[in-house]
């Protein structure tokens, strides 16, 4: 008979301290050694984790009111703009937004310094109304002087990624970090079987309102991330070949720890903003327990060239191969690199965990799954008359 378990013996069993939780990383050598069967009778959470630069995330910020109050049109943090439109005192600081006097400082680096508490100056300007007369603000924020500021990622955690190498006779420089001519390298930026889509890839577990590791803290999956592409080829365990499911993220930012958000400058291309996630999967059944077994030789990703404007597709390999410093191209070796962390995601795991055993995180169902049948739309460029 196959073993099934709900939402609600697994946080029962969780707030007994009696839930056995693995990491990604050991649940699959416990399906290795003990069989899937073993795994969906025994486990009732397992901790996945990812560490990597995630451009399409920022945070909002409210300022409080000044005296006399100001509506603020234009502001700049630490000298990058960030967006004003919304109401007098809020704004939404982009991670990849760059200083208007520093190509390496940007977005990215404001979040971080609020997250440590440094002092972080806040320039803005109105063109005065009744209600807001002043004009002109300069000042000094920290965490502690702001009200509300949290992250509000729209693009995180993408469920597998792209690989990418350089055919041409120059280096060129991506958000894939440097490629070297004539395949001289390639680069990766998934923490494969740890990784938290690729551990539940049909996303049974994963949706609106699940409870998540955010930045060091506890955050919430807010809505799919955007270009959320579930019509992708599958391979193995029905994990993605291409990117595919993304999560739009929100946590509280004066809870975060810099050793989970960190900025990035990616040279001759722009600012990025690492982020730690993690994200518990219950095993509610046999599926699942298949599901978090998955290895890195059964990830499979495509390896683009990134030299050319079409990105053609090079070749098809696997995380294992990725993760082994060397992936055979045309006849030859080409080394590889990371641009996640899974020294960073195994802590992460790790600490998750912690948090379940202890009981100082919750299991829930999410109130509302994410789409499954979700395509990307190309823009595409007509003449404007």
């Amino acid at each position: 008979m196959k073993h099934r378990k709900s939402y609600e013996e697994i946080s029962e069993r969780l707030k007994k301290g009696k839930a056995v939780v693995l990491t990604a990383e050991e649940v699959k050598k416990m399906a290795r050694e003990q069989g899937l069967k073993a795994v969906a009778r025994k486990v009732d959470v397992v901790t996945t984790a990812t560490f990597g630069a995630m451009c399409s995330s920022g945070a909002f910020v409210n300022f409080g009111h000044s005296t006399p109050p100001i509506k603020m049109e234009k502001v700049w943090l630490n000298d990058v703009p960030a967006y004003a439109g919304l109401a007098a005192v809020d704004a939404y600081i982009g991670a990849t937004e760059v200083s208007e006097h520093n190509p390496e400082y940007g977005g990215a680096h404001v979040i971080e310094d609020l997250i440590a508490g440094k002092n972080v100056k806040l320039k803005a300007i109105g063109r005065g109304t009744d209600c807001y007369p002043r004009r002109e603000i300069e000042t000094y924020i920290n965490k502690k002087t702001i009200n509300e500021c949290f992250l509000f990622n729209p693009r995180n955690a993408y469920q597998n990624y792209a690989a990418a190498t350089n055919s041409t006779e120059r280096t060129i420089y991506t958000y894939m970090g440097i490629l070297l001519p004539n395949f001289g390298n390639a680069t990766y930026a998934t923490t494969g079987e740890l990784s938290p889509l690729l551990n539940d890839p049909e996303l049974r577990t994963i949706g609106i309102g699940t409870r998540i590791f955010l930045g060091g803290t506890q955050g919430f999956i807010a809505w799919n991330g955007t270009q959320f592409n579930t019509t992708q080829p599958r391979g193995r365990n029905q994990v993605p070949l291409k990117p595919s499911a993304t999560l739009s993220l929100i946590g509280d930012l004066k809870r975060m720890s810099r050793e989970f958000i960190r900025a990035a400058v990616f040279e001759r291309y722009g600012i990025s903003l690492y982020v730690g996630i993690g994200v518990p999967i219950p095993v509610l059944d046999e599926e699942i327990a298949k599901f978090v077994a998955v290895r890195d030789r059964d990830i499979n990703t495509f390896l683009y060239d990134y030299g050319q404007q079409s990105h053609p597709v090079m070749a098809q390999v696997s995380y294992a191969d990725l993760k082994s410093g060397n992936i055979r191209l045309q006849g030859r070796a080409i080394k590889t690199a990371p641009l996640s962390s899974v020294y960073k995601a195994r802590k992460i795991a790790a600490r998750l965990k912690q948090w379940l055993q202890k009981g100082n995180f919750i299991i829930s169902q999410p109130v509302q799954d994410l789409p499954k049948n979700a395509a990307v739309h190309k823009l595409f460029i007509r003449e404007v008359k």
